[in-house]
């Protein structure tokens, strides 16, 4: 057997990946709707409780048992379907504003989104955030109007909100037909025609569907079906229909209305990711030239997380497959450290529940177990070598010291800093000051000190006391200036993992005046790649 399969080969089986994220504000139905497309990609028979092999653990998208006792995503998770020949790599970002940084490095690894607005709030804050991300990224949009069943805003003013808040046009495929809080089915401006669903217990088996003309839904619906075509003609006129072009261009999102908790418009929002959803296309590495699809094998970690299953107590890191044929087995390059990295223990994902696999191609996720010495945003290979940009690092905005509450676990407590650490949970910065006793931790939000608070407790064994520091700002800057810097009081420099160095600052006041009486000094923001 040849190394590697022939090119086309690759090529052939890369079309057939569809890789995407789902991004939305918190409570706007995110987990929901996964859950859904689960159920309707068949590979769970009832939503809200996915069984693993042979009935020995139950697995959902949320399952780290603190997501589970607070009901909001705080991690990201793969979940990898198989729906009509083709791979869907579904991947599930957290919702809460804390855990943008992880967020935005799952959508480094996915090809397109699934925006999920509610129609009763529209756009909201993070959901703005994450859209611009997508943007930055040239991500593809699918736009998911949820919860059509309950009291809202009339759509059209959703559709409104998208253009005129997101520059970005909605191309709405269904429709919903009835007033806000009583929806009689979705008009399928595709198909022309109007879709009645059956509701089941909980939403928790595949809707009943009936299919009704344009005759007949006017019969029977009347006014509100009546109500549909005239946006559906409206929408005519104004050239605010399907077009793949523009999707594909960032430019318009086809726009789909339904409720994930009663299962209207799912099936709808699949067949969307299957037919509409670009396949992989060559990744550009760090010098920015195309790694080709059926080149030696490359891929990206872009999250790591550990104690998945508890009981293993073991480490994955996630891989976006960019190029080649992945085998279980092969030995790949790390390109940082330029060591061999074994594969023998290759699984794909199912949120917490893993099958061993034998093989992966462009657009797959890879779950590598016992990932030691790997880092979110190093780069695998083999063949010619490649080094992948980095991963998008955001501003930290909250600072804490963090300390062991018993002493005779500090070997315990050093080892999880620094395996969440490494993670991504929080950013650890060092000086020589601090040591490793008592380490400086940052964050974006309060909640993931929550979490590593929580991890340390129920992985390490270790209780942990964090006192708050007085740092709100933060912004790179080099050497020479954090020599200069040490006189000054109200900031203190210190320095990331990755050798990065940021001065930390007391408040934005001390900045701003640092900067209008020093403006040689180097003081930049961390932005989003």
């Amino acid at each position: 057997m040849p190394p590697w399969p022939p090119a086309d080969g690759v090529v052939a089986a890369a079309r057939q990946r569809r890789t995407f994220a789902i991004i939305s504000h918190p409570d706007a139905g995110k987990t929901t709707l996964t859950e859904k497309l689960l159920l309707y990609a068949g590979a769970v028979a009832e939503a809200g409780a996915v069984r693993a092999r042979e009935g020995r653990r139950r697995v959902r998208s949320d399952w780290m048992a603190l997501e589970q006792e607070r009901g909001i995503s705080i991690s990201s998770t793969v979940l990898q379907l198989h729906v009509g020949g083709r791979v869907l790599n579904l991947l599930d970002t957290p919702g809460h504003r804390d855990f943008s940084e992880d967020t935005y490095r799952v959508l480094a690894a996915a090809d397109a989104a699934i925006m999920v607005l509610d129609v009763a709030k529209g756009i909201e804050p993070q959901t703005r955030k994450l859209f611009e991300v997508c943007r930055a990224r040239h991500l593809p949009i699918l736009t998911f109007l949820n919860k059509c069943d309950r009291p809202g805003r009339d759509p059209l003013e959703i559709v409104d909100e998208l253009e005129d808040q997101l520059a970005l046009r909605a191309t709405p495929v269904t429709w919903p037909v009835g007033e806000p809080g009583d929806l009689r089915g979705l008009a399928d401006f595709r198909r022309d025609c109007f879709v009645r669903y059956g509701r089941t217990t909980r939403g928790a088996t595949v809707a009943e569907e009936e299919v009704l003309s344009p005759t007949h839904a006017a019969a029977e619906e009347g006014a509100e079906w009546a109500r549909a075509e005239e946006a559906a003609a409206l929408f005519r006129e104004v050239g605010a229909t399907l077009d793949e072009k523009s999707f594909l261009a960032g430019e318009s999102s086809p726009l789909f209305a339904g409720a994930a908790l009663t299962n209207f418009g799912v099936r709808h929002l699949l067949e969307a990711i299957e037919e509409l959803a670009p396949a992989p296309v060559p990744a550009r590495d760090a010098d920015g030239l195309e790694r080709p699809l059926e080149a030696p094998f490359s891929g990206f970690v872009f999250k790591i997380q550990a104690n998945m299953d508890p009981s293993h107590r073991d480490r994955v890191a996630f891989v976006r497959t960019c190029s080649g044929h992945f085998e279980r087995g092969m030995t790949l390059t790390l390109a940082r450290t330029g060591r061999p990295f074994s594969t023998k223990y290759a699984t794909s994902l199912f949120g917490s529940a893993r099958q061993t696999i034998d093989e992966a191609y462009p657009g797959d996720i890879v779950g590598l177990v016992n990932a030691t010495g790997v880092r979110v945003g190093d780069t695998l290979f083999t063949g010619p070598p490649v080094q992948f940009p980095p991963l998008a690092t955001l501003a930290p905005e909250l600072f804490t010291v963090a300390r062991a509450a018993d002493v005779s676990r500090f070997k315990q407590f050093r080892r999880g800093v620094s395996e969440l650490e490494e993670e991504g949970v929080v950013t650890v910065l060092r000086d020589e000051a601090s040591g490793d006793a008592e380490p400086m931790l940052a964050a974006v939000g309060q909640m993931q000190f929550e979490v590593l608070s929580y991890r340390l407790r129920e992985e390490y064994g270790v209780e942990v006391v964090l006192s708050p520091a007085p740092y709100t700002v933060a912004r790179r800057t080099d050497r020479a200036t954090a020599e200069a810097l040490a006189a000054q009081r109200s900031v203190r420099v210190m320095e990331r993992r990755d050798g990065l160095l940021l001065a930390l600052f007391e408040s934005p006041y001390w900045l701003d005046r640092l900067q209008r009486d020093h403006p040689e000094y180097r003081l930049e923001e961390l932005v989003v790649d």
